[in-house]
């Protein structure tokens, strides 16, 4: 389905946008969607519910380019995505919870590492490259060595590491676990009960009605903003430039694939639970990337701006705001969506808009609790502004469209209860 928002500029055949006439669209994000779609190579563009401007190229939204990879569709923040945690039966809650998340994330995350062995093994091994390094607390080796898979896409090895980041290695090693700003964030969620059909779903994940769930939304933080810089603006259609810019690539995405595991392990310390045994299910899904994939008969790359993965079967979380839930779903693996959904529920306000409209609305103090009751860590009050829920569009019009369009199903829901953002 396609809602028909205010726009100069018209969709071409293969392009299309997945929402009802009740999603909010700007017109601007419907151009840019429809100016990467024109490119020559562009076979199919979708964009999601969530859609909106970004800077020249609109975000929420999936390309397949015949021949030809695109690194600006990708951005500086490669490899950014969400890991998903479920844990059955937490050991704290309420304020003793808060007190410790809080000191938790307010200290370096992995001060005794190494910082150029640190960037090495994210850089090369995604956050399985922990396990080799004798100073990283014990806990997190034991969970990474039970739940963390090998790196996806195992033979497409990483590039040499940019001078660029190996200059700034104790910069990126304090970054490692951290969220880092824009809509980024740590956050412990209550899990509702699963919707009729998806009970045994939710329980493989380990996510149990009445428990908790991690979510760990980051990326490659200033690391991937320097493979971004690097390969701006260019199209590559060599094979030799493709991997090169692959490989790079890769580095940035297990380096956030690393990140984020640290995150929900500070996040699972907190909660008592930094364990394996206390962790019921865990998936990880990555929305700025590019990948081979298939139109059809054809081989395609397939170009992901803030759209998840789902492939049929597959688990993908489309994330609220910190005052409205997350919605983890079940991917269709659809052709049609290029088998990815939304990656959130997608901006309605620029940050800077939404600073100047709701300073005068509510007092700092107003935010740092949300309606749903939960709670906000935040240092920044710029930042508490700009992500406040009102930026944001509705979650439920954004996950209805994506249903109705057969992308994917729900399974449940998750309630912010303490969203971190530092």
């Amino acid at each position: 389905m396609s809602s028909t928002p205010a726009s100069s500029t018209a969709l071409p055949a293969h392009a299309q946008i997945i929402a009802s006439p009740e999603v909010w669209m700007e017109g601007a994000a419907v151009d840019q969607l429809a100016q990467v779609a024109r490119r020559p190579c562009c076979r199919r563009a979708v964009g999601m519910p969530d859609l909106h401007p970004g800077r020249g190229i609109p975000v929420g939204a999936a390309f397949a380019f015949a021949g030809e990879i695109h690194p600006t569709l990708v951005g500086g923040d490669a490899g950014c995505g969400v890991r998903v945690i479920g844990v059955p039966s937490p050991r704290r809650r309420g304020e003793a919870l808060i007190r410790r998340l809080d000191k938790i994330t307010a200290r370096p995350a992995l001060p005794d590492c190494d910082p150029l062995a640190l960037i090495t093994a994210a850089w090369t091994h995604g956050p399985r490259g922990l396990l080799d390094l004798p100073e990283a607390p014990e806990d997190l080796k034991a969970l990474i060595d039970a739940w963390a898979p090998a790196a996806a896409e195992a033979g497409a090895l990483p590039d040499e590491i940019p001078d660029e980041i190996l200059s700034a290695a104790e910069v990126f090693a304090r970054q490692l676990g951290t969220v880092g700003g824009g809509n980024h964030f740590l956050e412990l969620g209550a899990v509702s009960a699963p919707v009729e059909g998806a009970e045994a779903i939710a329980e493989a994940a380990g996510l149990r009605a009445g428990g908790v769930a991690v979510l760990a939304h980051s990326g490659s933080r200033g690391l991937g903003g320097v493979v971004g810089r690097a390969w701006a603006g260019q199209v590559l259609t060599e094979t030799e430039d493709q991997a090169r810019y692959r490989g790079q690539l890769h580095g940035a995405v297990r380096y956030a694939e690393a990140n984020r595991w640290v995150l929900v392990w500070r996040a699972l310390d907190a909660l008592g639970c930094a364990r394996p045994d206390r962790v019921g299910g865990t998936f990880d899904v990555v929305h700025n990337h590019v990948i081979p994939d298939q139109l059809g008969d054809d081989p395609v790359w397939l170009h992901r701006k803030g759209a998840a993965p789902a492939a049929e079967g597959q688990l993908t979380a489309v994330l609220g705001s910190r005052g409205a839930p997350t919605w983890i779903m079940r991917g269709a693996g659809h052709a049609d969506t290029l088998s990815s959904v939304a990656h959130g529920a997608g901006r309605r306000m620029g940050r800077g808009e939404a600073v100047a409209k709701l300073k005068a609305r509510f007092k700092r103090a107003d935010l740092t609790r949300t309606d749903l009751g939960g709670r906000v860590l935040c240092d920044d009050a710029e930042l508490l502004y700009a992500e406040h829920p009102k930026a944001y569009k509705g979650i439920e019009p954004v996950v209805a469209s994506l249903e109705a369009a057969g992308a994917a199903r729900r399974v449940v829901a998750l309630t912010p209860q303490i969203t971190v953002k530092r």
